[in-house]
């Protein structure tokens, strides 16, 4: 007997095959069994006619409990009426391992009750399709990379220092020194540019902020290219380029899966570059127009000012040029103003926030060192950072990538505890 999975049905309609799958659902009557069949892969209809099976298949197929665990064999058909388009008519079933009262019945389950039981609640096919949808941006964010050239480099997780300088870090003991879980790879990622010219990595990264909101979790998973002779504008335009490309390669290659979370895809369609663009200065204007007198120049901008900018927009809109005080020490300043950096956040639209955060770095050793010292940061823990402005300095610049807030907004979910397998979230670490 052929052996396959559900992705792969198309290729064998008319034809008899066996699948290892579990039992999402099921409904029966007196004379026929429908079996919702998940193998990882996606999900598809098992089709149990009581005439056309043996008495003892067919009780099985009545009997079978949710998310037990078979082997099932059939004849693959085209069915219009199924979002998958295929369903299998059921020949034989052979049950693996039957489950007994799985918690997670069709009813509706509250989010704490869920997330106690993540390890199940992913078997869904709304966490399902999630999770493929991530999967579908990290293979297209390598695609990218690869194909404009940039060498992949992993930077270490445990660091001696803070990329950022701040005190949102998770600390810990590297024998008898202090060490610390990486916020970012990007200080070691500057030297990497500087060997290879373009690099990327892709990790996780911890940020010890108590926060609650929608948008937070406490490790997440970061894309943080940098780029060697690299100044601002070049490094817009990879962004933009960059995100353009990962969503339309969802459009292309999730259809089903952004179908199953109800995803309003004509919003996505537009995503494509060049994205439109305003300054801090007038976004600052902006925000006093829609009535924000909350915020002055020199605030940081929170949430709800970020979403009213953004539904000004129909794409993914950068606002550059920060105040230096808001901003991390590496930053460059611009030649013109030297009261505002050459940054950029990329804040996507339909409130999903901040997705990108990169700036030009300052290379001028001099200035460095004095934002060392402004920032009452260790030279000798930061010396070999310094170096790098030393030999060979040249302009440069990269951006950081928070995974799972483009999952969230790509896939239309509320949350960003859905978009990564196993949430860290304030109060939970478990399972």
């Amino acid at each position: 007997m052929l052996k396959t999975t559900i992705s792969e049905v198309y290729k064998y309609v008319d034809q008899e095959v066996k699948i290892g799958a579990w039992v999402a659902n099921k409904r029966s009557s007196g004379k026929i069994a429908f079996l919702q069949l998940r193998d990882g892969t996606g999900f598809m209809q098992g089709v149990v006619a009581k005439a056309d099976v043996s008495e003892e298949v067919f009780q099985a197929a009545k009997s079978v409990t949710q998310e037990s665990s078979i082997y099932i064999t059939g004849k693959i058909q085209e069915d219009e009426r199924s979002p998958f388009g295929y369903e299998m008519l059921v020949t034989g079933l052979e049950v693996i391992h039957a489950a007994v009262d799985y918690p997670i019945t069709p009813k509706e389950h509250g989010t704490e009750f869920l997330m106690d039981h993540r390890h199940l609640w992913l078997r869904s096919r709304r966490q399902h399709a999630v999770m493929k949808i991530r999967n579908e941006i990290i293979r297209s964010t390598y695609e990218f990379f690869n194909n404009e050239g940039y060498v992949k480099v992993d930077p270490p997780i445990l660091t001696g220092s803070s990329a950022e300088g701040g005190s949102e870090l998770f600390a810990t003991k590297y024998f008898d020194e202090d060490a610390y879980l990486s916020q970012s790879g990007q200080l070691h990622l500057e030297a990497a540019a500087m060997a290879l010219g373009k690099v990327f990595s892709f990790g996780p990264t911890f940020r010890a902020e108590k926060s609650k909101t929608r948008r937070h979790l406490i490790e997440f998973w970061m894309i943080e290219p940098e780029m060697a002779f690299y100044e601002h504008e070049d490094s817009l335009k990879v962004q933009e380029d960059y995100v353009s490309y990962i969503v339309q390669s969802v459009l292309k290659n999730c259809e089903l899966e952004l179908k199953t979370l109800g995803r309003d895809t004509s919003k996505l369609e537009n995503i494509k570059a060049p994205f439109p663009r305003i300054t801090y200065d007038e976004a600052i204007k902006f925000l006093h127009e829609k009535g924000f007198d909350d915020v002055q120049w020199g605030d940081d901008l929170g949430a709800p000012h970020e979403t009213a900018i953004a539904e000004s927009y129909d794409k993914p809109v950068f606002i550059t040029h920060y105040p230096t005080s808001l901003k991390a020490f590496y930053m460059q300043p611009d030649p013109n103003r030297e009261e505002v950096v050459l940054c950029a956040d990329l804040i996507a639209p339909e409130g999903y926030g901040e997705i990108i955060g990169g700036s030009e770095r300052i290379h001028d050793y001099d200035l460095m060192k004095q934002r060392l010292e402004e920032n009452n940061l260790d030279m000798d823990t930061y010396k070999w950072y310094l170096e790098l402005r030393e030999y060979g300095s040249v302009p440069h610049s990269g951006f950081g990538l928070g995974l799972e807030r483009t999952v969230a907004w790509i896939s239309g979910v509320e949350h960003v505890r859905e978009t990564i397998p196993f949430p860290r979230l304030l109060n939970r670490l478990y399972p």
